[in-house]
């Protein structure tokens, strides 16, 4: 086998682990890649997050808890561009040195929570969205959640991969293969000495010594876009 067709082989399996872990409930790490964010996320779908995999992000991940909803979902519960509803000047001039614009949504709190931030409520509001997301005409989101809240909300872009390369859809793409619900919850992975972005090489590691699997954004457009 050449080289090249090793490095294709080692990509399919990279994808298959990650298909694999997100039918059972269970992380995956996506780096984005060396042109956009350059992060790695640690990228949970939503129906498999406990208390300890909130625990698990706020201690090894660092970055902010937020759950990606597909288009769809979004569009069924109403939930907008959070920058498109905010009348005030922070909103002017909104220009990402990454993309064309941010993802975020709203902020939510289910119900039955009582600040909202522990790892327990943040598990249920998330869990919560996992089924909206999976029955998005007849979940009563409305009913179930409140906002402003502790989780915040992504909204992927209509046409996935084919539109917007960011966590949010890489995730979402990753869901709807999976053939779970199109709700994933992603977090950055920061590091602790220096601040910044955990270099790739060092969440491999990390997903190495976890037994999480490792997948490239390139590989996932390539096999799912």
């Amino acid at each position: 086998m050449s080289r090249s067709q090793q490095s294709e082989a080692d990509a399919e399996a990279s994808v298959d682990r990650a298909l694999a872990a997100f039918r059972a409930g269970e992380p995956v790490c996506i780096h984005d890649a060396a042109d956009r964010e350059g992060e790695t996320d640690i990228v949970y779908p939503a129906h498999g997050v406990t208390a300890e995999a909130v625990a698990r992000m706020r201690n090894d991940a660092g970055g902010l808890v937020c759950v990606a909803l597909s288009d769809d979902v979004a569009d069924a519960f109403d939930l907008p561009f959070v920058q498109d509803e905010l009348d005030h000047p922070l909103t002017a001039d909104h220009e990402l040195g990454y993309d064309e614009r941010s993802s975020f949504s709203l902020t939510v709190n289910h119900r039955d929570t009582f600040t909202g931030i522990p790892d327990s409520d943040r598990a249920l509001t998330i869990t919560k969205l996992a089924e909206a997301a999976d029955d998005p005409e007849g979940f009563p989101f409305v009913e179930e959640f409140r906002a402003p809240g502790h989780v915040h909300l992504l909204r992927a872009a209509p046409r996935l991969l084919d539109q917007r390369l960011g966590h949010t859809e890489l995730g979402i793409a990753l869901a709807e293969a999976a053939d779970v619900p199109a709700a994933v919850v992603v977090c950055e992975m920061l590091d602790d000495a220096t601040g910044e972005a955990l270099t790739p090489a060092d969440a491999r590691a990390y997903a190495n010594r976890e037994g999480i699997p490792y997948v490239e954004g390139a590989d996932l457009v390539a096999r799912l876009g």
